[in-house]
């Protein structure tokens, strides 16, 4: 079982990834794909006359703030243009893969939150009104049910809430927390840098191997930006069981051939 999360940062050949895929996928593994949208809901947001707010929270992470319309906007671009293209390019690749997003069944289940703590030009700052939230159950009856009939479910990164709200929660989390509750013994984070970087965006700064002990270091001293969250997923998913997470180049040719031969930052 190998949980995929790629889409969201441009730049990302997605071509290649559903290639790899349909190649995986036929030698009989498991895979389940967690996409983002984080780009095209941008530029969708502008056209919309609603542009895209990034806040900082107080523990230094970045993220979009989700009023009721950039809600919408997420459930549009991502539940709906991205996720539907993503399985026509598997179907023609003759991958029987069905879309959803975390909505649907209750497949991510969390719960809201309603306000983000943030600094803002050096000043503490409540933000009300938001719409996102952390992950707390994963439907596996649906997941192992899809998968026993032969489907490659295709997630994008919306849950609900308790009380049946639509929320957006983080797709590299999102690949995290199936991949916990799915036992995977891979979870693989496409990005559009090689992987975790020493001195970003120097990409010749790789950084290979990453212990599991060392994550929390490594998350404070290295990672900027999205990576944050994407090594805080792995870390998440690591203490919850799974094998392993490598986050890796989205941007190459046989980008998931490529993560599986160890080229990207390995963490276990």
């Amino acid at each position: 079982m190998i949980v995929i999360k790629a889409g969201g940062s441009e730049g990302l050949d997605m071509d290649a990834v559903c290639a790899d895929i349909a190649a995986l996928a036929e030698s009989g593994e498991q895979v389940i794909l967690v996409h983002g949208g984080s780009h095209e809901t941008n530029v969708i947001s502008e056209k919309l006359d609603h542009p895209p707010r990034f806040v900082t929270s107080v523990s230094g992470h970045v993220s979009r703030y989700t009023d009721r319309q950039t809600l919408e906007i997420l459930a549009m671009v991502t539940a709906g243009r991205i996720n539907k293209l993503l399985v026509e390019k598997l179907q023609r690749l003759g991958i029987n893969a069905i879309g959803l997003s975390g909505l649907d069944g209750r497949l991510l289940e969390g719960r809201r939150k309603s306000t983000l703590r943030i600094v803002e030009n050096g000043k503490r700052k409540v933000l009300r009104g938001e719409y996102s939230g952390k992950i707390e159950q994963v439907n596996v009856g649906l997941l192992e049910t899809l998968l026993a009939a032969g489907y490659v479910p295709v997630v994008a990164p919306l849950a609900i809430s308790h009380d049946a709200e639509a929320l957006n929660v983080d797709g590299d989390r999102v690949a995290a927390a199936i991949g916990s509750a799915m036992k995977a013994e891979k979870v693989i984070i496409l990005s559009n840098v090689p992987g975790l970087l020493r001195d970003f965006p120097d990409e010749s700064t790789l950084i290979p191997h990453v212990s599991l002990a060392s994550a929390e270091y490594h998350l404070n001293h290295y990672a900027k930006g999205r990576m944050k969250r994407k090594l805080l997923g792995a870390i998440e998913a690591l203490n919850d069981g799974v094998g392993q997470v490598i986050i890796a180049n989205g941007r190459v040719t046989q980008p998931l051939s490529r993560a599986l031969a160890g080229q990207g930052t390995v963490i276990q």
